[in-house]
């Protein structure tokens, strides 16, 4: 959960919080540590991929930033960054490398995902023999919905999907071999691309355990759901307790804030190769 302030006509401030949503509710406890695990993460990931696409990145070093925000700095260190203000496009891309999540019920159901025709006997948590591209709308409010690439291009024109569809697929490969290296499979991720001075821009959060599935190469079993470096033991937690995910949203107890925080921060160190410093 980030907030984010308008500091001219050209730049933006992003400040990761450590709150936290679970089924589209933000919940009564915030998790330890977790805006700057992926505020960290997004900077690793935007300096590792700037060869393969532009992103929005100005600066993330408080000393840089404007005057009149450098007072909240001891705030804002580790947690926040100034970006290009970007004109976003109005779908999300979603590249997928296994079938897992909402891809596996509609795989269950109809044999496709997005519209993609499948090989059949796939087991849940199964390799695709290619990563696919199933992009999805944005929603102001609940889940966002997977389309066909069809619908993108009515949306956004034939020739930008096409490329943005290109540019998802080339970036999620590059990250995927290297998070492979680590230990870490990226099952799935989501990006979110606009337009600046730079041209089509990669924006928002890249690669974190909020937008992507993060599963520990060790414990990986195909034909079942996998551990993964998230928000599970909240979902789980929240499953016990029967909520009946209508608000008010309930708090955590402590020990499921920090067993989440402490996934966070394992993921951070398990990609990067660094301990962050909380």
């Amino acid at each position: 959960m980030r907030d984010v302030y308008r500091l001219d006509s050209d730049r933006l401030l992003f400040v990761a919080t450590d709150r936290i949503s679970a089924f589209d509710y933000i919940l009564a406890t915030g998790i330890p540590y977790k805006g700057k695990v992926l505020n960290q993460i997004s900077l690793f990931w935007f300096e590792f991929l700037k060869d393969v696409v532009p992103n929005h990145l100005l600066t993330a070093d408080v000393n840089q930033y404007p005057a009149e925000i450098r007072k909240y700095a001891d705030q804002l260190r580790g947690r926040s960054m100034v970006v290009i203000s970007a004109e976003m496009f109005p779908v999300e891309c979603v590249v997928r490398g296994y079938i897992s999540g909402s891809a596996w019920k509609e795989y269950k159901a109809t044999g496709k995902v997005c519209g993609i025709e499948l090989p059949k006997d796939l087991r849940e948590s199964d390799k695709l023999p290619e990563p696919i591209f199933t992009p999805s709308t944005k929603a102001t409010s609940g889940h966002d919905e997977n389309i066909p690439f069809s619908e993108m291009v009515r949306l956004v024109g034939a020739e930008l999907a096409e490329e943005l569809r290109d540019l998802t697929l080339k970036v999620y490969k590059k990250a995927a071999d290297y998070a492979r290296t680590r230990g870490i499979i990226i099952a799935d991720t989501k990006f979110e691309f606009g337009r600046t001075a730079r041209g089509v821009t990669l924006a928002d959060e890249v690669l974190t355990p909020d937008s992507s599935r993060f599963w520990p190469a060790d414990k990986y079993e195909p034909g079942r759901a996998q551990d993964s470096y998230d928000k599970q033991y909240v979902r789980d937690y929240l499953e016990e307790i029967r909520w009946n995910k209508q608000p008010p949203a309930p708090g955590l107890p402590v020990e499921v804030a920090r067993k989440t925080s402490e996934k966070y921060l394992e993921a951070y160190q398990q990609l990067t190769g660094r301990r962050l410093d909380v």
